[in-house]
């Protein structure tokens, strides 16, 4: 019944025969320097040709690749323009749709899933799927009773094509490299496979998902779709309309884009100090901009979807990344330095000068020192050179710090939401955010402490 990997070896063979184009296209660079051409010329026309081929066969396959291509499509702010404007397009369709399964399968998965009269749940159900994405394809349809919804309806065999597609892809990971500078892809592709099993599950979804409806309802600033149904396979949530955040990168207005990026920033430090988890997937595809924020109905609201990957943080984000972020705005480095230590960024084995850690920090915090902050392609472009050039000491002090596993998730994430911000160009009032929201950032008042100690 499958139609994802439509047959496994197919989608082997179309993954093999990527680091055998990059080879190729290597082979022909080769060439051309040694007619002349200039080192970095062919370099990025190596870089672009490569990126095409990437990104339109991760696009075509779904499953683990499409995953892989979703998780770096954030990141194309980091790459110079002349290589990141022509697959742009490629990258905001992985965002957003991918080819759809066919009627025959998606009524197959709906009757073994929901019974043989699946159909009398729905007043409406629409064949033609509204999205498809990497394991699953989301179909508009009325309830029974009359609310709007969206259908999510996992590709069958999906679980399979994850794993394969990841396994894959990590035995190339040192090829595909070189086009994101500053990323390390095999961490990212690791991460990606500890999440498949929890990403499968519809079920740690939907309490994912209705714990953040729960939360944020009636909230002026956040719309999260309530959970109606849910059964291994499938979950029914609200539909809600919006402008996709992929369609605000490439046309929205200043304005739009602002607001946007205010309330990304709001929701990703907003989200674990109210209801204890992360969203762990902040790719464009999955947000929305709704009119009628606490403005009226020139306002927006921002709609968050998919809650298939979350990361658990029952007391909020850490405090120790609030308290060594103010630390290091504050110049303190020493207390940065022993705080970066105790938490094993920093191993035991290692001994880093301070100071030059103050220094490689402070760039990348850049955004959290002033009021506002405007996220531009060409700052993260910036900050993408100065880590990946081995000549610099950026690149040196960062091969020699260390990111504890319980921090992964949390550093992608955030990451992640910076490429998106950056596409967007938005001006964001960062440090209002994380004074709100962040534990640690804002030091405490000694006079709290002693009326809390009073009270008790």
């Amino acid at each position: 019944m499958s139609d994802l990997p439509r047959k496994a070896v197919t989608r082997t063979a179309k993954l093999a025969a990527l680091p055998l184009g990059i080879a190729g296209r290597a082979t022909w660079g080769f060439g051309k320097r040694i007619v002349g051409e200039s080192a970095e010329l062919v370099g990025r026309e190596l870089q672009q040709r490569t990126a095409e081929q990437l990104f339109k066969v991760l696009g075509e396959l779904k499953g683990g690749a499409m995953k892989f291509g979703q998780a770096l499509s954030v990141f194309e702010s980091a790459l110079p323009e002349d290589v990141a404007g022509p697959y742009r397009a490629a990258l905001t369709k992985l965002q957003e749709a991918a080819p759809p399964m066919p009627t025959r399968t998606v009524h197959a998965v709906l009757e073994e899933r929901l019974g043989e009269g699946w159909q009398e749940l729905f007043l409406e159900f629409e064949d033609k799927p509204a999205a498809a994405a990497s394991i699953g394809q989301v179909h508009r349809g009325v309830w029974h009773d009359g609310r709007e919804v969206a259908v999510k309806v996992q590709y069958p065999g999906a679980g399979e094509a994850l794993l394969s597609d990841l396994n894959q892809l990590s035995r190339f990971s040192r090829l595909l490299g070189p086009l994101i500078p500053g990323m390390d892809i095999k961490p990212l592709l690791a991460e990606l496979k500890d999440r498949v099993s929890e990403e499968l599950d519809y079920d740690l979804e939907a309490q994912a998902q209705q714990a953040h409806a729960e939360e944020f309802t009636d909230d002026p600033d956040v719309v999260v779709p309530q959970v109606v149904h849910q059964s291994d396979q499938v979950l029914v949530t609200e539909w809600i309309d919006g402008i996709p955040m992929s369609e605000i990168i490439a046309d929205g207005t200043q304005e739009q884009r602002d607001r946007a990026g205010q309330l990304l920033a709001r929701f990703l430090f907003s989200g674990p100090a109210r209801t204890g988890l992360l969203h762990a997937d902040p790719h464009p595809g999955n947000f929305r901009l709704l009119p009628g924020g606490p403005e009226g109905e020139d306002d927006w609201r921002l709609g968050v979807l998919d809650f298939g990957t979350v990361d658990r943080l029952p007391g909020g984000l850490p405090a120790t990344i609030g308290e060594s972020l103010r630390m290091t705005l504050d110049g303190e480095a020493e207390a940065v330095y022993e705080l970066l230590c105790a938490e094993g960024f920093v191993k035991e084995t290692i001994e880093l000068d301070p100071d030059a850690v103050l220094d490689y920090l402070l760039p990348i915090i850049e955004p959290a020192q002033v009021e506002e902050f405007t996220f531009t392609r060409g700052w993260m472009r910036s900050q993408a050179a100065r880590v990946a050039d081995p000549r610099s000491p950026a690149y040196q002090l960062a091969k020699q710090l260390n990111l504890p596993p319980s921090y992964l998730l949390i550093h992608r994430v955030t990451l992640s939401t910076i490429g998106v911000l950056c596409q967007l160009g938005a001006a964001v009032r960062l440090r209002e955010e994380l004074e709100e929201w962040l534990p640690g950032f804002v030091p405490e008042d000694p006079a709290d402490g002693e009326e809390a100690a009073a009270e008790a």
